[in-house]
């Protein structure tokens, strides 16, 4: 069966359990904030399972300034949601890996079918792929050390024939993580999706070259480290996300996250940084683009 004959995906355990926790959600940011791109989320868990749904979602992004969002896969079922999900509307594109806690279901026929997902024109980086050292031990399920470095060095090579963009999952890994990079060999662009090191793991990123792209942990209150990561990066190295439906902003913590939610994070992160909120969102809304290979609409 071809990639783009699949049946539809079954809805999967992290989208039940994201519909299960489903609050009030928060409001728009009163103001448009125009140019944004979304450079990570999950639209499936926000409860985007169909044309219909998924339209709706992007709408209400775009009612705030959200011209384009990358949905992105963790497991084989959601990265065949994902690949299909990006045709359905053009202002969504796809990435697709197999994630950390889950290398262990990386065999041959998923390879080739993530390689033959990750070729297509509207899947534009292979991702999320990285190490999670925090589920070792806590999940009966989670990879071992040993499987995640396998499933890390293959998606790393296959970014690089492929010649796409990398997405970085890491959770408490830091330097393992920065080492296996190292070994293998990163492709031309890196992205180190949801950042969340303190200011030396953003300095090594940075000299690396590597994008580093900021959710809405950077607005917590706990979250200082973040910030002064957020005031360091040079303006062509930086992205922001959602990773929808999780990591609302401030004030809206721990209530379900959508794309739309994207302009608190990028205010925040312009306040930080000193600069204005258009110029903000004109800086990580090219970087985006730049990176993905996302056309100006």
């Amino acid at each position: 069966m071809g990639v783009s004959d699949a049946p539809a995906a079954p809805e999967t355990e992290s989208s039940k359990a994201a519909r299960r926790r489903l609050r009030k959600q928060p409001p728009p940011d009163p103001a448009p904030l125009a140019g944004l791109i979304d450079a990570h989320t999950h639209l499936a868990a926000c409860g985007g399972r169909d044309p219909e749904s998924v339209r709706a979602i992007v709408d209400h992004a775009a009612s705030v300034g959200v011209r384009a969002v990358v949905t992105v896969a963790d497991d084989i079922v959601d990265a065949r949601w994902a690949h299909r999900a990006a045709q359905w509307d053009d202002r969504v594109y796809a990435a697709v890996a197999i994630h950390p806690t889950h290398a262990g279901e990386l065999d041959d026929a998923t390879r080739a079918e993530i390689e033959e997902m990750a070729a297509a024109d509207r899947v534009v980086a292979v991702g999320e792929t990285g190490l999670d050292y925090y589920w070792i031990g806590r999940s009966d399920t989670c990879a071992t050390k040993e499987q995640q470095y396998e499933a890390f060095a293959w998606h790393i090579d296959l970014a690089k024939r492929l010649r796409k963009p990398l997405m970085i999952h890491n959770r408490d890994a830091d330097a393992d993580l920065l080492d296996v990079l190292a070994a293998e060999g990163a492709p031309e662009s890196v992205i180190m999706h949801c950042f969340s090191g303190d200011r030396n793991v953003a300095r090594e990123c940075i000299d690396r070259g590597y994008l580093l792209s900021f959710s809405g942990t950077v607005t917590f209150a706990n979250s200082d480290e973040l910030r002064v990561a957020a005031a360091l990066v040079p303006d062509d190295q930086l992205l922001v996300e959602t990773d929808a439906p999780f990591l609302t902003p401030h004030p809206y913590r721990g209530q379900p996250n959508q794309s739309y939610c994207l302009p608190y994070t990028a205010r925040h992160i312009a306040e930080t940084r000193g600069i204005g909120e258009a110029e903000l969102a004109e800086i990580v809304g090219a970087n985006a683009r730049r990176v993905y290979g996302i056309p100006l609409r």
